[in-house]
């Protein structure tokens, strides 16, 4: 039996105009930018907003460190005293100054890493952590393969062009950035302006000043990653973050990087919208009294969206069927008891499990999403509603 909900066309019309209040009248053209490759995400749903040879391998300079400090951090070392070896002491390029036999806090290297590219610091923290440089190398590799860079490969853990199959693409750095912004210390430590480290023996503290500038030249910044040798040029990473939408942006060999950057930021902030799709709680308009009122989503689910994307989104349910008394005993319910999906055009853009509690946590149709479900039961017993149009 189909079970659809009867619309009613003036509200429905002046919701779809509170949310497209809510957009630009205007959509800016796409960012030009300098950047052999370049790539604009969005954080929460790793949606590509924008992208320039973002799947192209290219060497990638110090932004590599951006995997040596979430290492580092995850590593449960921090407190650690390390000690700085002869080799470490004497890496070329960027330096913290650091002196054989000094000892120094594993944090103390991570921020002197992240802030002034130290790249005795990123020999000092492969070493503590991995053991050697191909210890640390291998887990650098390790950690990419497990979150899905899939063009990347580290060699080294600053960035420097002692290896020839070093590198990496736009796209898996800024997946790498999203990872390791999802961890607070990272957040921290990244977004940090200037740091002091104490020197054992010594009257004066270190004190490193952060060589990313967009922290100074733009006042959304939350944090990112220098980085140049002669044969990656200029790269570079930053996030930003405006009205609850969190963006990073990567650009490879890039002689505006800053100005780039920034476009970038601007045009995302103002062609996007983060827009609510599920709403933590009660699922409205379920019809079978075995489920209504008892069905809910885990967790909120918001998509960046262009306002003409709108009318282009769809979601359906999928429902295990009820035994044959209508109900379910506590200890025979289905964990979850069904999946909820989200389409953009063709695209799905969300997939998320659906619990049944029997308590109502919100009232119906509150978010104001209006559905109609045409229920079918499937050969995997699963109660199906399908091609609810939120719009």
């Amino acid at each position: 039996m189909k079970q659809t909900l009867k619309r009613k066309p003036l509200l429905l019309f002046m919701i779809c105009m509170l949310i497209l209040a809510a957009f630009p009248q205007e959509a800016k053209a796409e960012p030009g930018v300098s950047a052999n490759a370049a790539v604009l995400m969005e954080q929460s749903s790793g949606r590509v907003l924008y992208g320039r040879n973002e799947h192209r391998p290219m060497r990638i300079a110090s932004i590599t460190k951006i995997m040596t400090a979430i290492l580092a951090i995850e590593s449960g070392k921090m407190n650690d005293t390390v000690t700085i070896t002869e080799a470490a002491s004497r890496t070329e390029g960027s330096s913290l100054y650091l002196k054989p036999g000094e000892k120094i806090p594993l944090k103390d290297l991570v921020y002197g890493l992240m802030l002034r590219s130290g790249n005795d610091s990123a020999v000092a923290i492969a070493e503590h952590v991995g053991g050697s440089l191909d210890g640390f190398s291998y887990l650098m590799n390790q950690k990419a393969e497990e979150i899905g860079m899939k063009h990347t490969r580290f060699r080294n853990p600053h960035g420097l062009d002692t290896h020839e199959d070093h590198y990496s693409t736009a796209y898996d750095m800024a997946i790498l950035t999203k990872y390791a912004m999802n961890n607070d210390t990272f957040k921290d430590v990244s977004s940090t302006k200037v740091y002091r480290s104490e020197q054992t023996g010594e009257k004066w503290d270190r004190v490193w000043r952060n060589k990313n500038k967009m922290l100074k030249l733009y006042e959304y910044s939350t944090g990112g990653k220098t980085g140049y040798t002669k044969r990656a040029k200029r790269t570079l990473v930053s996030t930003a973050e405006k009205d609850g939408m969190e963006l990073i942006a990567v650009t490879l060999n890039d002689p505006n990087d800053w100005d780039d950057h920034r476009n970038l930021f601007e045009w995302g902030f103002h062609s996007f919208k983060m827009t609510e799709l599920i709403k933590e709680g009660e699922i409205s308009g379920i019809k079978d009294k075995g489920y209504k009122g008892k069905v809910e989503a885990a967790r909120t689910f918001t998509y960046p969206l262009l306002k003409e994307e709108i009318g282009q989104i769809s979601s359906s349910i999928q429902l295990y069927e009820l035994p044959k008394s209508g109900k379910w005993e506590k200890e025979k319910v289905p964990k979850p008891v069904g999946r909820y999906f989200v389409d953009l055009k063709e695209t799905r853009i969300a997939d998320l499990p659906l619990y049944y509690d029997g308590k109502a946590l919100i009232k119906p149709d509150q978010g104001g999403l209006w559905s109609s479900f045409k229920s079918i039961f499937n050969k995997l017993f699963f109660i199906a509603k399908e091609d609810n149009r939120l719009w």
